[in-house]
């Protein structure tokens, strides 16, 4: 009989969850190796100096020799996933010039809340730097081989992701804009939305992806991605997920044109300059996609990430209102939305949220994988409204 150790998985049973979920192939590459590393140690606070020892080491074999110099180091805050650090780099930029540029290592502790991948985002923000307003980014190592974790090294962007009158809670949730911030940052968002979506999935920066046929399999990968999620992580049974997973599959929408999504692309996940504003950065690309359109149109217009105008309507993103934003959108890209598949992306990112922190977020606190392991533990009980959430859509659609 096969014995399923979550925290000490065997390679027997790691390759049963791989031949019973098939999914895309870097995604199935990612979660393998959690898997595979999973009963190595847990998280441990690690000095400053092995991270700059790392990023000089990183430096040293991209530059080829140039001379440069890495000081002010320091520990940046924020982000339920990742380690940050920041630090000013002291070289010759292309283009530039002798500059001190501020800079950002971005990694994945022992074990992620969401495992995903440093080379995923480096080349998408790559491949967007001319067409949508993003942070710069420069190197990449997506497999540490410089640094303790996969690490990912970026600029800074000028903005905020709320106004200065304005408070939120965690991950951006409850930003008030003015009326006059949600029309003039409303066009803004749309339209590069837009522009993802329009820009070629088969573009040859894109290595790290696979591009799905039109008809089930994107929304297939998707299933089975957290359904198998679930499978490694999951630390009691819920019959819910159950049902849900059987309803999308027997549900799945079939995909017209394959588009590169975001994936998170809502208020609080972009910068922006409140004096004139204009969106300066798209943030978050860790969990971009070639997929399916609908499941970021479904996304964005969550109520988890809406507002109300002073009538009580309710605004996507706080910013107009939904019906609004499918006329733009339709507009801006020449493609149809369809509410059925819309519908069915809302369900479906509820099953991956739900499963995502009740899960993962379980198992990485419970085995000391993260440095948020409070923070983590918390964001489970989210997943259980995402649970509820997703029970009432079921029904809706039913």
């Amino acid at each position: 009989m096969e014995i399923r150790n979550k925290d000490f998985p065997s390679p027997e049973w790691i390759r049963s969850l791989r031949q019973r979920y098939p999914i895309e192939r870097r995604v199935d590459y990612l979660l393998t190796r959690k898997m595979e590393r999973r009963g190595g140690p847990g998280y441990s606070p690690l000095p400053l100096t092995t991270l700059v020892d790392g990023v000089e080491a990183l430096l040293e074999n991209s530059l080829n020799g140039a001379r440069f110099a890495v000081s002010e180091a320091r520990w940046l805050s924020g982000g339920a996933s990742k380690l940050q650090m920041a630090f000013t780099l002291d070289w010759d930029r292309p283009g530039v010039g002798r500059e001190q540029t501020s800079l950002v290592l971005r990694m994945e502790p022992a074990e992620s809340i969401v495992s995903t991948d440093r080379l995923r985002e480096f080349q998408l923000i790559k491949a967007f730097e001319k067409e949508v307003p993003v942070p710069p980014v420069f190197w990449c190592d997506p497999d540490g081989e410089y640094l303790p974790y996969p690490a990912l090294i970026y600029g800074f962007a000028e903005g905020s992701t709320k106004p200065k009158d304005s408070g939120s809670g965690v991950s951006g949730t409850g930003i008030r804009l003015s009326p006059d911030l949600r029309v003039k940052l409303g066009r803004q968002f749309v339209d590069h939305l837009a522009t993802i979506h329009r820009h070629d999935p088969g573009d040859p920066i894109l290595t790290a992806f696979d591009v799905p046929e039109p008809g089930t399999q994107s929304a297939l990968w998707g299933v089975n991605w957290w359904d198998r999620v679930w499978e490694e992580d999951g630390g009691e049974e819920i019959p819910l997920l159950r049902v849900a997973s059987n309803w999308l599959r027997r549900n799945l929408p079939t995909l017209d044109t394959p588009s590169i999504i975001h994936s998170d692309y809502r208020l609080g996940n972009f910068l922006f300059t409140e004096e004139n504003a204009k969106i300066t950065a798209i943030l978050d690309w860790e969990l971009g996609q070639i997929g399916d359109r609908h499941q970021d149109l479904a996304w964005t217009t969550s109520r988890t990430f809406s507002g109300v105008d002073d009538d009580g309507t309710f605004l996507v993103c706080g910013m107009m209102p939904e019906r609004q934003f499918f006329d733009m959108y339709e507009e801006a890209t020449g493609y149809t939305v369809n509410p059925k598949t819309v519908h069915w992306y809302k369900i479906y990112n509820n099953f991956w949220l739900a499963s995502l922190l009740i899960g993962t977020g379980y198992r990485v606190a419970r085995n000391g994988k993260t440095h948020q392991d409070v923070l983590v533990t918390w964001l489970m009980g989210v997943g259980y409204v995402a649970l509820d959430q997703m029970r009432t859509q079921i029904e809706e659609s039913v």
